[in-house]
């Protein structure tokens, strides 16, 4: 095996802190994110979504597992983000809903829009969160003079996309290199996911019901290139009645399992494995002289009833 596929083999760093569940990482980023293969690049931004749950102490020391010396934890009246930095990058991580923060509470139930000048409506309760959180970041990329990259779970899935298109939208100079969101519901109406070309891979897992709202009829749509996780977390392009199929075996074969599939595929936990599952697969096909995953081969589609605001190829 040469150097090259030795340096890619994932070796799992585990970071426990006494009385919780140890979080399990994969990454090792060493070199900027943007000469990454897009699976390694989708792990990292996974792993850093999922870092972002925790107090900043456990935080720091998890970044620094994969490869990010920096990790600061903005927090303004609730709504929180992490910036993880290293010598190559800066990546911005909107934490996802707790149910022990009555202010992500109120904006994943809070399903009213708010008009946004000529750019559309948005989820005024996602908005709000970002309307905190924003004065700050930007503050902090205002001198920046690294990539800029974006991630979320959940709710966080959702300011990620709102921080982008306002970094996009405004006078900052680095513009967001990628947005990656994991289970993350709906933003706006399709004027306001249209009014910001950014580069966004949504990752929805099988019957995660976050990512199906707030309802279609509501005026609420997606936006990004959707990847596909299927119920046994592989990256498929299922559609119409296969992905029905896929997800009614999803949901039946988690209820012989005694769990409930619409809430336990919305795990950022879950995203990070099976993505992980990927980049191994990816590094097999590296050992073997295949070279890495082509574009080809993952495949990145709008759902069927809602166009893609752009269409980005993997690289």
């Amino acid at each position: 095996m040469n150097d090259t596929v030795m340096n890619n083999t994932l070796r799992p760093k585990i970071i426990h802190d006494v009385g919780e569940v140890p979080l399990v990482l994969h990454s090792d980023v060493r070199e900027p994110l943007a000469s990454l293969s897009f699976l390694r690049r989708s792990l990292a931004l996974a792993e850093l979504a999922m870092i972002a749950y925790n107090d900043e102490a456990e935080a720091q020391r998890a970044a620094q597992a994969i490869g990010f010396s920096e990790a600061r934890l903005i927090d303004e009246d609730g709504s929180q983000a992490f910036r993880f930095r290293n010598e190559h990058d800066v990546v911005l991580a909107c934490r996802g809903t707790q149910l022990s923060e009555w202010n992500d509470i109120q904006a994943d139930a809070n399903a009213t829009m708010a008009v946004v000048g000529s750019l559309g409506k948005v989820h005024s309760g996602f908005n709000r969160e970002v309307d905190d959180l924003w004065p700050v970041l930007e503050g902090l990329l205002k001198d920046n003079t690294q990539p800029v990259w974006f991630c979320g779970h959940s709710l966080g899935g959702a300011m990620a996309t709102i921080c982008a298109y306002r970094c996009k939208a405004s006078s900052i100079s680095s513009n967001p290199q990628e947005l990656h969101t994991f289970g993350s519901p709906r933003v706006g109406c399709r004027r306001y996911i249209r009014h910001a070309e950014v580069t966004h891979y949504r990752w929805v897992h099988n019957n995660d019901v976050v990512t199906r709202v707030p309802p279609a009829w509501m005026g609420y749509r997606h936006c990004g290139n959707e990847v596909y996780l299927d119920r046994f977390g592989r990256i498929r392009k299922l559609t119409g009645i296969w992905r029905s199929r896929d997800r009614w075996r999803g949901l039946i074969g988690g209820l012989f399992q005694w769990k409930l599939d619409l809430l336990a595929d919305h795990s950022i936990k879950h995203y990070a494995k099976h993505i992980a599952a990927a980049v191994e697969k990816e590094n097999a096909s590296l050992a073997s002289g295949r070279g890495a995953t082509a574009s080809a081969d993952l495949v990145i589609h709008a759902p069927s009833d809602e166009p893609a605001c752009q269409d980005t190829a993997v690289k």
